[in-house]
């Protein structure tokens, strides 16, 4: 469960107030939205079902896809969660194609296939088709029985919005039990551009402002002065949106579980303050050309030198984790393998990627 502070109150009505501003805020009290959820970044990560309703992210404890009542009385889909669904399911963080929902007596045993075709009259295809209709985004939470690639190790995790692109009627990979083929409701999704993911609620403001702004010609006729008779046209001006540089959640666990200790060379810096650093540093870089995911298992915790010798393909991670150096290292010493926290479980397709890619000479982004 989740916990705030209120403002101190200087009677029982203005405490009220206050609490249900704050609690409201952060997603314990009124009903679910369509979207963000403020006070809920990409990256969070809870530990049960339980918790991941508790803040409005999902509506329900058991089922993947998640509904609420449109303003028109309608119901609409808000939120699925990616745990090891059917087979037809497939995961590329950026990307998901996403099969629709079944009555339990239509599924198998295994809880990965059917016995019988699916329909898009039953209420959560229904609400997540209604959903693509009206081009509501849609908060996708991962479970750790999902894509070993992105899924959290333990738990569940938020890993923000994504756009319903395309449905369809496809034939299952799984026929039924008599041979027949199985049509399933299928979903495509995309995630949304990583600026509109993180924005809280002041930011968007903000960023609505700075955007009606820019639809407005700098020609376009202000008015008349009463006085001149002259036309005021408005001048052309830059802004700029200052933002802080957070760490994401998922960083922010890896640094916590090494304690700010460096994995490749054993080195924890601490400040005059008495506090830690280390550097989350993805493996797989995020963004174009190479769209690594922000999560745990392609994140490593470094020191400064050591994530510029990771970037910088002076060193390389061998399956086995060995850390191999391809390129003069000066300075502290590198240990023979990465350290590995227990759970911390990083993906051999990240470790690969990074090879293949300076095998080839390339150079990927910092």
């Amino acid at each position: 469960m989740r916990t705030c502070i209120v403002s101190t109150y200087r009677s029982e009505r203005e405490y009220e107030v206050t609490s249900l501003i704050i609690f409201d805020q952060y997603g314990l009290m009124g009903e679910r939205v369509i979207g963000h959820i403020d006070g809920v970044l990409p990256g969070e990560a809870f530990s049960g079902r339980e918790e991941v309703k508790n803040v409005h992210l999902h509506g329900d404890v058991r089922r993947g896809i998640s509904q609420l009542k449109d303003t028109d009385g309608t119901y609409v889909a808000d939120a699925i969660v990616l745990n090891g669904g059917y087979v037809d399911d497939e995961d590329g963080w950026s990307w998901v194609q996403y099969t629709g929902a079944s009555p339990d007596k239509d599924k198998a045993k295994d809880g990965k296939s059917l016995l019988r075709s699916q329909s898009w009259e039953y209420r959560d295809n229904a609400a997540l088709k209604m959903s693509f209709e009206r081009g509501y985004h849609i908060r996708i939470i991962r479970g750790r029985n999902g894509d070993k690639r992105y899924s959290p190790a333990v738990g569940y995790r938020y890993d923000g919005l994504y756009k319903i692109t395309a449905i369809r009627d496809a034939t299952s990979k799984s026929p039924a039990p008599d041979g027949s083929d199985i049509m399933i409701c299928q979903f495509d999704l995309e995630r949304l551009a990583d600026p509109e993911q993180e924005l809280t609620t002041a930011e968007r403001q903000i960023a609505e402002v700075l955007k009606q702004q820019e639809e407005t010609p700098v020609g376009d006729v202000q008015g008349t002065s009463a006085f001149s008779g002259e036309v005021k046209f408005p001048k052309a001006r830059v802004m700029r949106v200052q933002r802080l540089v957070r760490d994401a959640a998922t960083v922010r666990r890896v640094k916590a579980l090494y304690d700010h200790e460096c994995q490749m060379c054993g080195l924890r810096l601490v400040g005059l303050d008495e506090k830690p650093y280390s550097e989350g540093a993805h493996i797989r870089p995020l963004g174009s050309p190479h769209h690594g995911p922000d999560v745990e298992r392609n994140i490593l915790c470094l020191c400064p030198n050591c994530h510029v010798r990771l970037d910088i393909g002076a060193v390389v991670i061998e399956d086995n984790w060995s850390v191999v150096v391809r390129a003069g290292v000066f300075g502290d010493g590198l240990r023979a393998k990465l350290k590995m926290h227990r759970e911390h479980k990083v993906h051999e397709d990240y470790v690969r990627y990074h090879r293949e890619w300076w095998a080839n000479q390339g150079s990927p982004a910092s």
